[in-house]
């Protein structure tokens, strides 16, 4: 099997703005992506992973659905709750299930009901540090 990796990193300059993509971003501990609209500090929705099997699946591009971390070779909506993931230099932990919002259907009609289960799962980061393109994501024990 193959090494879960980062496929591609997105941030959010502003909120309603689309995601900018990036070749690499430095994850602040407790808060999430540096210069990200969605960060929250000290709450559970810092940092949103996406696997791109999903996105295939359901024929959506990369960061379409706003998430920070595009993942390959990682089955990101079964991973546990409380989960730590090494990603990068970074280190996450799985908080929360991510739950499709009425702004899905601006992508696509349906796609809110579509996503039901599959949207991603999002993080808190632990410890902070950079995340590149193409890191290896580990599930820590």
């Amino acid at each position: 099997m193959a090494m879960p990796k980062v496929q591609n990193l997105f941030r959010a300059p502003k909120r309603r703005l689309p995601m900018e993509e990036l070749a690499e971003v430095r994850a602040v501990t407790n808060d999430g992506f540096e210069g990200c609209a969605h960060a929250r500090s000290g709450q559970k929705r810092q940092v949103l992973l996406v696997d791109r099997e999903t996105l295939e699946a359901m024929d959506l591009q990369p960061g379409i659905i706003r998430e920070n971390i595009t993942t390959d070779s990682l089955n990101v909506n079964s991973l546990q709750i409380g989960q730590l993931l090494r990603v990068g230099e970074a280190q996450l932990e799985v908080s929360a299930v991510c739950t499709p919002c009425d702004q899905m259907e601006t992508i696509r009609p349906g796609l809110r009901k579509e996503l039901w289960g599959r949207r991603g799962m999002l993080c808190r980061v632990r410890e902070g540090g950079v995340i590149r393109r193409g890191d290896s994501i580990e599930k820590l024990p």
